[in-house]
């Protein structure tokens, strides 16, 4: 394995059959070292633990609210702290992957749910983004990686509906803008849109609605949590350095455009 250069940072990285925790062994696997935020801080230490004695790398857990800006700024210091303790090198990714679904008939929502949906997954990536960003720009290198989703592309028809296909979408102008943006700091900004994936953010799900799903997928089934995190972790390598504002598909043929 190479020496270990920098650091990435991922939130929503403990659930057992998540594209978080996935990403986050894969980026172990290639040399980075590895922060887990969640907000279960005890799940993050126990994540972090793991990754560090499987692959030999510095790992930091810590609690996070993505939601909450005092929150992320508390987690943000904890992980400056390691860096500046020689404990973690410098950050040089960011993955932000913390996210909720909305299965929700449109007519049947509230307003607590829309800002729910809205709040984990569009404004935690704002939020999340803002504490980290300052630290790759001042190093003259980065790599901000978004978790969107087919759904903001073709509107729903995947599982989540309105609330979460809103959301997603917000995160890709915001990854477009943002790139644009920061493009001359040596930071990119990219997107990726996963169609259906073999995770369990789908709890509740029928077996006919899985059929459903995997019926309108060419290749003929769902994504793998690893072939997801194999996107995140290209697009934080120096070989994805001329790309930013971008959206990698990955949906298996379910939306082709």
């Amino acid at each position: 394995m190479a020496s270990i250069q920098r650091t990435a940072v991922l939130t929503g990285a403990t659930s057992d059959k998540g594209i978080g925790v996935s990403t986050a062994r894969r980026y172990a696997r290639d040399g980075w070292a590895i922060v887990i935020l969640d907000l279960d801080g005890d799940a993050s230490a126990r994540v972090a633990g793991e990754i560090a004695a499987e692959f030999s790398v510095p790992a930091f857990g810590h609690a996070v609210d993505v939601t909450d800006e005092a929150s992320v700024q508390a987690a943000a210091e904890a992980v400056a702290a390691e860096v500046a303790a020689g404990r973690l090198p410098v950050i040089g990714a960011l993955a932000n992957i913390a996210g909720i679904t909305s299965p929700v008939p449109f007519l049947e929502t509230n307003l607590a749910l829309w800002n729910k949906v809205m709040a984990v997954n569009a404004t935690g990536t704002y939020l999340v983004t803002k504490a980290f960003l300052p630290a790759m720009v001042d190093a003259g290198w980065g790599r901000i990686v978004n978790m969107s989703s087919v759904s903001a592309q073709r509107g729903g028809g995947v599982f989540g509906r309105t609330p979460y296909s809103s959301a997603k979408a917000a995160i890709l102008g915001f990854t477009k803008s943002l790139a644009r943006e920061i493009a001359p700091t040596g930071v990119t900004v990219n997107a990726v849109t996963p169609g259906a994936v073999d995770t369990n953010i789908r709890v509740g799900s029928t077996q006919e609605q899985e059929d459903a799903i995997v019926e309108g997928i060419p290749v003929g089934r769902t994504a793998t949590p690893d072939e997801i995190a194999g996107v995140f972790a290209w697009l934080s390598s120096d070989d994805a350095a001329y790309l930013t504002g971008t959206t990698i598909d990955i949906n298996g043929g379910s939306h082709i455009h």
